[in-house]
């Protein structure tokens, strides 16, 4: 049972207000113009929906060890010399890298947008790929491990964020 605020009580959530309804609406807004989740991504990549290419940005031991189906290759050192002749300067690209703990999609995206790509990142990375139960590719073959329940309903159906 919550405990009883008292007129003491102080809240550590509003020390510092929230943003103006307004202000709140064009941060969000700005975030998923940059950021695209796991789900979505998969979704994608199932129904085959034109526009994006996702680029695993790990390295070739990275990429051995377990990659996105349908995702393309580019270690992020390698993204200016390789991106030009693997991806249309029309295609939105989508970074990934490790998860979260690791901010190299970050530092491909801005490689790409740097080239002039339209680019987002997949939070969670290759990380959450696998712990929400999608299947990858690695130099052994198709795997696939159980949907981990705190990332995703155990179902595998989609959570309808």
């Amino acid at each position: 049972m919550p405990a009883t605020a008292s007129a003491e009580t102080t809240s550590a959530v509003l020390s510092v207000p929230a943003a103006a309804p307004a202000e709140a609406a064009a941060h969000y807004a700005a975030r998923l113009a940059f950021e695209a989740d796991v789900s979505d991504v998969h979704a994608d990549l199932e129904s085959g929906a034109p526009g994006i290419v996702v680029v695993d940005t790990r390295s070739t031991v990275g990429w051995d060890q377990g990659h996105i189906p349908g995702a393309v290759h580019i270690p992020t050192a390698r993204i200016a010399d390789l991106a030009p002749e693997l991806i249309g300067p029309d295609q939105t690209v989508v970074t990934y890298c490790w998860g979260p703990g690791c901010n190299g999609a970050t530092r491909a995206a801005l490689a790409f947008a740097r080239l002039g790509y339209q680019v987002k990142e997949m939070l969670g990375g290759f990380e959450y790929w696998v712990r929400e139960g999608f299947a990858y590719d690695s130099a052994t073959g198709v795997g696939q491990r159980p949907v981990d329940d705190l990332t995703a309903p155990r179902s595998g159906i989609s959570c309808a964020c």
